[in-house]
């Protein structure tokens, strides 16, 4: 169940036949609820999942009332998972969930060593011509472009456009795109009818697309686990992947924080332009 979608086409798939697994999101949970097409006081196992991106984008209310449908955490099995444990996911986790048992999966490296990452020093006014010079080249087929504001998405998506030759197609994932859209865009993305991808954090954390050859950070995430979930895009199956870091005039303050994340000073390139 989530939002964007027919209403009426996810009634009639949970009218077909009894329900024993039912994967929703908030909203279009909750609106399911209030019509009286769902109930909850017979929940036996309750998953959260991306805690700490539901705390970013406001949904712990949501979650709360849900919450309060289902029976106690003590007569249901309980278990939330999130990419990062900070103290506001700890909170969470210990008001859902009955005495919790704590597992933490730790990657030997933070970052894949199938991944080449680059970090390119340049204005703010070169990024474009950098970014297409990366897009141009006849060794990248996939590239998935990542910016931190949902703002930010449609106007690179459209100087693309308007730039790019018609063969090498454009598509874009944001908050701002409807459900239908997303799921035909990240289709075209993955048949590679689409050249390149637009997204945002949130868009593209979840996104696993084959043969993805660069992922280009167009802005420096602000939280440096999303830098690692962002080039975790490629270099998967074993392929060797690159990623390239735009620093200019409006990033570099984040870079302190990147490289104490990664316990390490990264290299700058310098562009040429």
């Amino acid at each position: 169940m989530v939002g964007g979608v027919n209403y009426d086409e996810q009634l009639d798939a949970l009218n077909t036949a009894f329900t024993d697994i039912l994967i929703a999101t908030p909203g279009r949970l909750i609106d399911m609820i209030h019509r009286h097409h769902v109930f909850l006081d017979r929940v036996e196992v309750l998953v959260l999942d991306e805690a700490d991106r539901m705390l970013d984008m406001g949904f712990i209310p949501d979650i709360k009332r849900l919450i309060r449908k289902m029976p106690p955490n003590t007569d249901r099995q309980s278990l939330l998972f999130s990419a990062t444990f900070n103290q506001d996911v700890m909170n969470l986790a210990y008001r859902w969930l009955n005495n919790p048992e704590y597992v933490e999966i730790e990657p030997e490296h933070k970052t894949s060593e199938l991944v080449d990452e680059r970090f390119v020093m340049l204005t703010e006014s070169n990024k474009f011509e950098a970014l297409f010079n990366v897009i141009a080249d006849d060794k990248t087929a996939k590239v998935i472009v990542i910016a931190n504001r949902k703002d930010q998405v449609p106007r690179y998506y459209d100087r693309l456009r308007q730039t790019l030759p018609s063969h090498q197609d454009v598509v874009m994932l944001s908050g701002d795109v409807s459900q239908d859209k997303r799921q035909r865009y990240l289709a075209k993305f993955k048949k590679g009818n689409a050249k390149v991808l637009v997204a945002t954090d949130v868009a593209g954390r979840g996104i696993h697309v084959d043969d993805v050859t660069h992922v280009v950070n167009y802005t420096l995430p602000d939280q440096p686990d999303d830098y690692v979930h962002r080039i975790g895009r490629t270099g998967r199956a074993g392929k060797q992947g690159i990623s390239i870091s735009f620093v200019s005039e409006d990033d570099a303050f984040n870079l302190p924080a990147l490289e104490a994340h990664l316990d390490k000073r990264v290299e700058l390139e310098q562009f040429p332009g």
